[in-house]
């Protein structure tokens, strides 16, 4: 195999100076110009055409000199609502917005990837599309993208998360279920006002709204095939102390590990809601809304990436991650279109990811960098099971 990893650390001051140029000017989704600017910029020095899509999107694509397969590398673009407490020199410039969740880093790393094959165009079969994505913490970019064309005549496509799990340096590699679904939630439960002292001439709207949300915590201990978590994040009923509510209104989220565990806890809370409203004479509005359908990783394909991230970092380097994580992320819907693997780089910080003070090793983009760049040449040139 190439010696991707050595190609770039030569890049790492340019790859640095990225990064920090996109720390230090973070955007929200869906208003990422500055950002997309920027990586058109880089993406066409290096002679790799661009286009647009949904504003803010940028899929810069590179042909290979020989026929061969089609292949995507996806990064997310946009920032938090955060107010960055890091003290770095290159902290963000925009009051109130930060990179929190390491997409920095990912877009660094994917540029980094489309440096280094850009120089090995000549040997390189195939064709490679780099989708920088807007939107992913907010109400998602990836389905908008795949509705735009993003996809069209892409064969797999891979992608990566920055992991305080993880070193700076190493890989973490999960085959089948990885992230989590999500449903927010909405419920509304009506019932009869009445005077406090008279309880029995009203329907209690609050009481049975909080017998219900006692029994909806207690739902993802039935899932048959795997962890579940649901929280109720507000909760408001009620005008007066002595006023029996005649309204409670209660919202939160659902988070699941696949298609299957996502089916049944519908069903199960929607069965729960109508139990209980009946039991209390109210009646319950639910309203469950589809979010992220989660990530389950193609197992041939994420075989292909822990091999190519083995021959590159080494075997120390390289881990299986043994649990999922509830948290979600919408790359799992190009993975309903294609087949695929997400993976995780060393960030080289413990602080959680969405903290205020989280701040990835730079090594953390030089690595990434290196391995996407490798696995896509595995995967163009079909040495997958070398």
């Amino acid at each position: 195999m190439f010696d991707y990893l050595s190609e770039a650390e030569r890049i790492a001051p340019e790859l640095a100076a990225l990064r920090r140029a996109f720390h230090m000017d973070p955007e929200l989704g869906n208003r990422e110009y500055h950002t997309a600017a920027r990586i058109e910029a880089a993406l066409n020095g290096w002679g790799i055409s661009t286009r647009r899509l949904l504003d803010t999107a940028v899929i810069g694509v590179l042909k290979g000199a020989l026929p061969g397969p089609s292949v995507a590398l996806r990064a997310d673009m946009d920032a938090l609502p955060l107010t960055e407490t890091t003290g770095a020199e290159f902290a963000s410039r925009n009051p109130g917005v930060m990179h929190a969740c390491g997409h920095d880093v990912h877009m660094t790393a994917a540029l980094g990837a489309a440096r280094l094959l850009a120089e090995r165009r000549d040997v390189l079969p195939g064709s490679v599309a780099f989708l920088f994505q807007p939107d992913e913490e907010g109400r998602g970019g990836a389905q908008r993208m795949i509705d735009a064309g993003a996809l069209e005549g892409v064969d797999a496509v891979f992608g990566a998360h920055v992991s305080p799990d993880l070193p700076a340096g190493h890989v973490g590699v999960r085959y089948g279920k990885f992230y989590a679904a999500s449903n927010p939630f909405r419920v509304v439960v009506r019932g009869v006002s009445a005077h406090g002292a008279e309880r029995e001439k009203g329907v209690d709207a609050l009481g049975a709204a909080a017998a219900l949300v006692c029994r909806l915590i207690d739902l993802p201990k039935s899932l048959p095939d795997g962890p579940g978590v649901l929280t109720v994040g507000t909760f408001n009923a009620g005008t007066a102390e002595n006023v029996l509510a005649d309204r409670a209104e209660f919202g939160g989220i659902i988070r699941t590990l696949g298609p299957e565990a996502r089916s049944e806890m519908k069903r199960l809370f929607r069965r729960t809601a109508d139990e209980v409203a009946s039991q209390w004479g109210a009646t319950a509005e639910v309203a469950l809304t589809e979010s992220y359908p989660g990530v389950v990783n193609d197992d041939a394909m994420t075989a292909l990436a822990e091999r190519a991230a083995r021959k590159l970092l080494g075997d120390d380097r390289v881990h299986r991650i043994e649990r999922p994580t509830m948290t979600t992320e919408d790359f799992g819907l190009f993975l309903q279109e294609r087949p695929g693997s997400f993976y995780h780089i060393g960030a080289g910080c413990p602080l959680p990811l969405h903290n205020t003070s989280f701040l990835p090793d730079a090594r953390a983009a030089v690595t990434a960098a290196a391995v996407h760049a490798a696995v896509i040449e595995v995967f163009l040139t079909g040495e997958a099971g070398a």
